[in-house]
Order: C-alpha cells, then sequence, then structure tokens
C-alpha cells in the first residue's frame, strides 16, 4: 500500500470509487463530467500502479477484480474520511458551507423543493441538488449510494440495506374531474365499480401503480387501464379533460385544495394508507448538512402533516362521516 499511497493521484482514486459503486465507464464519465477515454486512461494508470488487474468484463458488465474490491473498501475508507473533515469544517463555520444531495420519487416534488428551499433560506451557503425521478430510479440510486438522503413515498422492499425513517402522511385516494358524474352523484364506488372504470395509470416502476395493483390483485380484480402517463401532473391534465379516473397522493392536490377542478370519489378501502419515508444506507453516517436537514425535515413533517388534515376534513366524505356521527 505504501507504493500505491506514494505514486497514485486523488483523481485517479476518484474515478476507480465511482466506476467500483456505478459498475459502468460510462456513468463514472458522466457523473464525473470526464470523457470515457479519460476514465479509461486513469484506470489504466492505476492498475499499472497496483500492478494486478482492479476490474473484468463479464459480458458487457464491468466487474471488480479480487484485488478491486479491498482497493474499493479503501477508496470508500479514504473518502468518507475526506468528507468528514469537509462536514466538520462546514460545522465550525455554522453550516455555512457544504452539499446535500436528495432523491426523491416524483410525487413529492409537490413538497420537497419548497422543503429544500426553506432549508437553503436558512443555510444559504449550503448547495443542494435535487433529483425527481420515478420510485425504481430512486431506488436506483440508493442502492449506487449516489446522494445523501433519498424520499420515498414508503419503505423500500424489506430485503433493502437502509435505515427508514416515516415523517408524514402520504395517503392515495381516488379522482377524477369535479365534472365527471361519478364525482357528482356523491356515492360510494366498490372496488369492483371502480375496476370497471377507465384508469389512467402511472407507468410501470411506479409505487402508486405498484400498490393500487397490488389491492386489485388482493382482491381478483384487474383494473381496466385506459390511459399511461409518466407523470402526476400529465395525470391530473388528463383528470380535468375527463379521460378517465386515477389513484394520486393527496399531495397533489394540496395547493388546489377541495374545490379545485379534481375531486376526490368517495371509494371503498381508500384512502390507501402510506408514509413518506427518508432514507439512507445502512449503516452510512449522515454529514452534519444531512443531519440538519434530517432535523429540519422532521419539523416539516409536523407542518405536511396538519396541512394533508386540514385538507381531509373538507373532503365530501369526511364531511359526511361526520354528519353520520352525529
Amino acid at each position: 500500500m505504501y507504493k500505491l499511497a506514494r505514486h497514485a493521484t486523488l483523481r485517479q482514486l476518484q474515478v476507480f470509487e465511482a466506476i467500483g459503486r456505478l459498475k459502468s465507464f460510462t456513468r463514472t464519465a458522466e457523473q464525473l463530467f470526464l470523457t470515457q477515454s479519460t476514465v479509461s486512461t486513469q484506470i489504466k494508470n492505476l492498475t499499472e500502479i497496483v500492478g494486478v488487474p482492479l476490474v473484468e468484463y463479464v459480458g458487457k458488465q464491468v466487474r471488480l477484480t479480487e484485488a478491486g474490491r479491498h482497493l474499493y473498501a479503501a477508496c470508500q475508507d479514504v473518502f468518507r474520511a475526506l468528507d468528514n473533515v469537509d462536514v466538520a469544517v462546514a460545522n465550525l463555520r455554522g453550516l455555512t458551507l457544504g452539499t446535500l444531495s436528495v432523491s426523491a420519487i416524483t410525487t413529492a416534488k409537490y413538497f420537497v423543493p419548497e422543503v429544500l428551499g426553506r432549508f437553503s433560506q436558512s443555510h444559504p451557503g449550503i448547495d443542494i441538488s435535487l433529483h425527481i425521478l420515478n420510485r425504481e430510479h430512486v431506488l436506483q440510486r440508493l442502492a449506487n449510494n449516489e446522494d445523501d438522503l433519498y424520499i420515498l413515498g414508503h419503505d423500500p422492499p424489506a430485503e433493502s440495506e437502509i435505515e427508514s425513517e416515516a415523517f408524514a402522511p402520504n395517503p392515495l385516494y381516488v379522482m377524477a374531474s369535479r365534472d365527471n358524474a361519478l364525482a357528482k352523484n356523491g356515492k360510494q364506488l366498490t372496488l369492483k365499480e371502480l375496476a370497471a372504470q377507465p384508469l389512467i395509470m402511472r407507468e410501470p416502476g411506479s409505487g402508486i401503480r405498484a400498490a393500487v395493483e397490488r389491492l386489485f390483485a388482493a382482491e381478483g380484480l384487474q383494473p381496466k387501464v385506459r390511459i399511461v402517463l409518466s407523470s402526476n401532473e400529465a395525470i391530473k391534465h388528463a383528470l380535468i379533460g375527463q379521460l378517465g379516473i386515477s389513484v394520486l397522493s393527496l399531495h397533489t392536490i394540496l395547493l388546489e385544495g377541495a374545490e379545485g377542478p379534481i375531486a376526490v370519489l368517495d371509494v371503498e378501502k381508500f384512502p390507501l394508507q402510506r408514509k413518506w419515508h427518508v432514507v439512507r444506507p445502512k449503516g452510512k453516517e449522515p454529514s452534519i448538512v444531512a443531519q440538519a436537514f434530517l432535523e429540519f425535515l422532521r419539523e416539516e413533517g409536523r407542518r405536511l402533516t396538519k396541512a394533508l388534515g386540514e385538507l381531509i376534513e373538507t373532503l365530501p366524505q369526511s364531511r359526511g362521516k361526520k354528519r353520520a356521527r352525529r
């Protein structure tokens, strides 16, 4: 290791760590803003310093050799230690410097940018990066350890090596245009009746779609999917255009409220009660900046919980249940 410490550059180790994490020369080049030829040259030079192969190809997939795995673990320790120095300095300066990278599922775009905005106002020196993706891609970034924190609509699979904390409710409701006949008659729909309606669904890989499909499958029903759209905003416009009905997080209409152009329908077994979770890889200690955002997010979660509760109280089915209890 003395030879490696003396001759290897920090840039070479950075490139190799990214190769080990992303398993791809192309993605490494994209993430580090390098050309693929530069990445290949850095790995070639590092291999010559070590004296044994560090990577191998199985088909088109890049894998680390045994020596490569040892070096990868050492690189992680080195960069973790350097990150801790950056964090310690930022902490000494009262969080006036630092970075925060967050990935969130698409539904979270209705509140996460606002939360990050308020956090940024409190810490203007922090550089913030936000990635809004569907659940499948957020989980991929989580597996690759590409961000500090991840926002999901519910827990990742049980086998995932993660640490997760719920911070706010994320209920799923059936929605339609306010001019839709189902919204006007105010009657409760059965799940079987819902399955017969033309549904607007998110693409495969979406957490909401997976939750809806599980519900129908448990009841032995097959939903009639009419349109597949890749964003909640597109679904909202399709609802207003009366192209069908859909299942969305209540967060998607938080700004418009219960009197907006989209109505919440009364359907048996709905809402599907879920929670927002902030997630990170198991064993990964959050930086001082990430820890500060976690604490900030807990407070924001209480604000979101209150706002959703107030919206739910205004829904026709909630007012009807109140009258029934009286």
